[in-house]
C-alpha cells in the first residue's frame, strides 16, 4: 500500500498546514502595499528618486517583509505540492539563515549596546532632517514621537538639525524654534489636534517647555519601555525563534519523506 505524504501546503489536520499559503498571501499582500506607495508618490515612474530621501523611506519594510514572506511562502507551498525537494531544502536554509542573522543580531546587540545606541542616535537625527521630504517618513516620525511621549533623539534641540524648526536667525519658517505638533503633550479634553502647539516651543524656559511639550529624547524613552516589557518582548522573540526551528525541521522531516518513499519504488 502507497504511503502517504502529509505535506505543509495540504488541508489535512496538521495546525501547520496553511501556514506557506499564508505567507505567500500575506507576502504578495506587502509587496502590494510597498509598490502602490511607491506609484503614489510616483517612484517607480522615476526609479531615481528612491536615492533623493535622506532618511528612511518606511515602504522599503513593506516591501523587504513582503520579499522575505513571499520567498519563503513559495519554496514552502510550492515545495511541498510538488514533492519538490530542491524547493524544501531551500526552504529550510533560507529560514536557518534568518535565524541565524536573527540570532547575531540580538548577541551583537547585546554586547555592544553603546554603538548601538549611538547608531539608534544617528538613524533618528537623519531622519529629523528629512522630516518633510516625505509624507510616510514624517508620519512614522510623529507616530513614535507620540507613542513614546518623546521629543528627537535626546531632546527636543535636536530638532535644531532640520532646516524649518532650527532657531537660526537666517530660518523664515514659521516653525522656527519650534517641533512638530507630536511633540505636545495631550490635553485630554481636546478631540481636534492643534497642529501648530509645537511653534516656538524651544524659545520658552526649559521649565515651561515641559508644560508644553515632550523633552525626553525617543532613545532613552525607548530604552525605558524595552526595561518595562522586556517579559513581552523576549516571549515574542523566542516564539518567532521556535516557529522557525518548528519550520525548518518539519521542511527537512517532508525531505526525508518524499526520499524515501521515492527510494521505495
Amino acid at each position: 500500500m502507497p504511503r502517504v505524504l502529509y505535506l505543509p501546503c495540504q488541508r489535512k489536520k496538521d495546525s501547520n498546514g496553511a501556514a506557506s499559503p499564508r505567507a505567500l498571501f500575506l507576502g504578495i499582500t506587502f509587496l502590494g502595499i510597498g509598490l502602490w506607495a511607491w506609484n503614489e508618490k510616483g517612484v517607480l515612474s522615476n526609479i531615481s528618486s528612491i536615492t533623493d530621501l535622506g532618511g528612511f523611506d518606511p515602504v522599503w519594510l513593506f516591501l523587504v517583509v513582503g520579499g522575505v514572506m513571499f520567498i519563503l511562502g513559495f519554496a514552502g507551498c510550492i515545495g511541498a505540492l510538488r514533492e519538490n525537494t530542491f524547493l524544501l531544502k531551500f526552504f529550510s536554509v533560507f529560514l536557518g539563515i534568518i535565524f541565524f542573522l536573527e540570532l547575531t543580531a540580538g548577541v551583537l546587540a547585546f554586547v555592544f549596546k553603546d554603538w548601538i545606541k549611538d547608531q539608534l542616535y544617528f538613524f533618528i537625527n537623519n531622519n529629523i532632517r528629512a522630516y518633510r521630504d516625505d509624507i510616510d517618513l514624517q508620519n512614522l516620525i510623529d507616530f513614535t514621537q507620540e507613542y513614546w511621549q518623546c521629543c528627537g533623539a535626546f531632546g527636543a534641540d535636536d530638532w535644531n538639525l532640520n532646516i524649518y524648526f532650527n532657531c537660526t536667525d537666517s530660518n523664515a519658517s514659521r516653525e522656527r524654534c519650534g517641533v512638530p505638533f507630536s511633540c505636545c503633550t495631550k490635553d485630554p479634553a481636546e478631540d481636534v489636534i492643534n497642529t501648530q502647539c509645537g511653534y516656538d516651543a524651544r524659545q520658552k524656559p526649559e521649565v515651561d517647555q515641559q508644560i508644553v511639550i515632550y523633552t525626553k529624547g525617543c532613545v532613552p524613552q525607548f530604552e525605558k519601555w524595552l526595561q518595562d516589557n522586556l517579559t513581552i518582548v523576549a516571549g515574542i522573540f523566542i516564539g518567532i525563534a521556535l516557529l522557525q526551528i518548528f519550520g525548518i525541521c518539519l521542511a527537512q522531516n517532508l525531505v526525508s519523506d518524499i526520499e524515501a518513499v521515492r527510494a521505495s519504488w
